[in-house]
């Protein structure tokens, strides 16, 4: 491939990091929770609220701007030819609970500042030599963490037409379907698969995201190319066994569900911590009836189990139940799973990593060895894409690898080296696609 694609004025880019910064701080305001963290969940005010704030964003560097069937907010730039299909780049604006400021809205900020950088030369973007052969998207998905309805990636999943029918029926911790909280919000049910997306409409799918682990703060490096996102398979665990007096039960007449369910976390933390890129974890644990003075005569335990490769993942899985299987025998207890949610491993498409590496390469001296390529334990909304398009990933650093956290962090020198690799990433991209490679 060629080598730096655009001439980079460092104090420009330094400029769009600042940006990126400053809005990151005014996004961070619009929460359902004032003072107390963050909090912006799928179809709430706060959702509105900033999807109102990056259509205005994106109308400022001259996109045009849709919200989306499924309320995913989509901004587009077009290269003369109107039908062109599109490189989309993007990340979400939703949050978990108590959440940092970075995950996944730095992603959609830095891409709108690569828009604004490459839009057309002389009129305040960068000189480039190579043009683009397609059309520009961001995309703001509303979606990807799942906290509202216990389902993961809503919004890229519209957009994908992998939306299924039964989601219709889940139901938010206040009782209201995710039919109804679709009208609540302004939108039509019947019309979400107007959402859909073919693959014909795109290049394909760049995320710029902070690493969501220490890999790069370990390294002392800013950017990573991600190879693949594990794939993930997320089950709800209930424990039977039988409530007792607490005084009165002797140990050995006890079926205590909630020990059971305890040893079964365990269980989880020692089989994945012997295989290599598995990870498993227990998120939440219940136990019933819940008073201090019964012995718990069920709980309720969630698993989270996340791996590089799918067959290694489910072996685990089949090790756990072996061993739940032992444990709850040994115990008198009884256990039964039900799967939540399960998502397959997706890896990179080979010339995406390609550009991100390049754009990274951009961004380092002379000489300097081929940057970190790594896997991503996280999941992302490329893992829906993935079925229209080809996707890509470009990592930044996150001091310590703290996420999901107040204390998540990214340096605005990483952002501003972000924007530069992402930037060029893009433009090389094009120029495999003129040559029709």
């Amino acid at each position: 491939m060629p080598g730096r694609l655009i001439g980079v004025d460092r104090d420009r880019i330094q400029v769009a990091a600042r940006r990126v910064m400053a809005r990151c701080d005014e996004l961070a305001r619009v929460t359902a929770t004032p003072g107390e963290g963050i909090e912006r969940i799928y179809l709430s005010p706060e959702h509105a609220r900033v999807n109102r704030l990056v259509a205005e964003w994106m109308r400022e560097i001259g996109m045009s701007t849709r919200q989306d069937a499924a309320g995913n907010q989509v901004g587009r730039i077009d290269r003369g030819d109107r039908d062109a299909p599109a490189l989309m780049l993007g990340s979400h604006l939703d949050t978990v609970p108590d959440a940092g400021r970075f995950d996944g809205i730095v992603g959609v900020l830095m891409a709108l500042e690569v828009v604004r950088l490459l839009r057309v030369p002389g009129e305040g973007g960068l000189e480039a030599t190579v043009p683009l052969p397609f059309a520009l998207e961001v995309i703001a998905f509303s979606d990807e963490e799942g906290t509202r309805f216990g389902k993961a990636l809503l919004g890229s999943s519209a957009v994908a037409g992998s939306w299924r029918d039964e989601w219709w029926a889940l139901t938010d911790a206040a009782g209201v379907t995710l039919r109804e909280a679709f009208r609540d919000f302004g939108l039509d049910p019947g019309r979400v698969g107007e959402a859909a997306r073919s693959p014909e409409e795109l290049v394909g799918y760049l995320e710029a995201h902070i690493e969501q682990g220490p890999e790069l703060d370990r390294r002392g490096e800013s950017l990573a190319v991600v190879s693949s996102i594990a794939g993930a398979r997320r089950f709800q665990i209930v424990v039977e066994g039988e409530a007792r007096h607490a005084g009165g039960t002797p140990y050995e007449s006890r079926r205590d569900a909630l020990l059971g369910a305890s040893e079964a976390a365990l269980a989880v933390e020692r089989i994945c911590r012997a295989e290599h890129h598995i990870v498993g974890t227990v998120g939440q644990l219940e136990a019933y009836p819940g008073a201090v003075n019964i012995v718990p005569g069920e709980a309720r335990l969630s698993l989270d189990l996340r791996g590089e490769l799918d067959g290694s993942r489910d072996r685990v899985w089949s090790a756990i139940s072996r061993d739940l299987d032992e444990i709850m025998g040994r115990r008198g207890l009884r256990w039964r799973a039900r799967e939540v949610h399960a998502a397959p491993a997706v890896f990179c498409a080979p010339i995406l990593q390609d550009v991100v590496r390049e754009g990274v390469l951009s961004t380092l001296p002379a000489g300097a060895d081929d940057p970190a390529t790594i896997f991503s334990r996280a999941g992302h909304d490329g893992m829906a894409i993935a079925g229209i398009a080809d996707v890509g990933m470009l990592f930044l650093r996150n001091p310590d690898g703290i996420s999901h956290h107040p204390d998540e962090a990214v340096a605005a020198a990483d952002v501003a080296v972000g924007i530069q690799a992402l930037a060029e990433a893009v433009l090389h991209l094009g120029a495999e696609h003129a040559t029709g490679r």
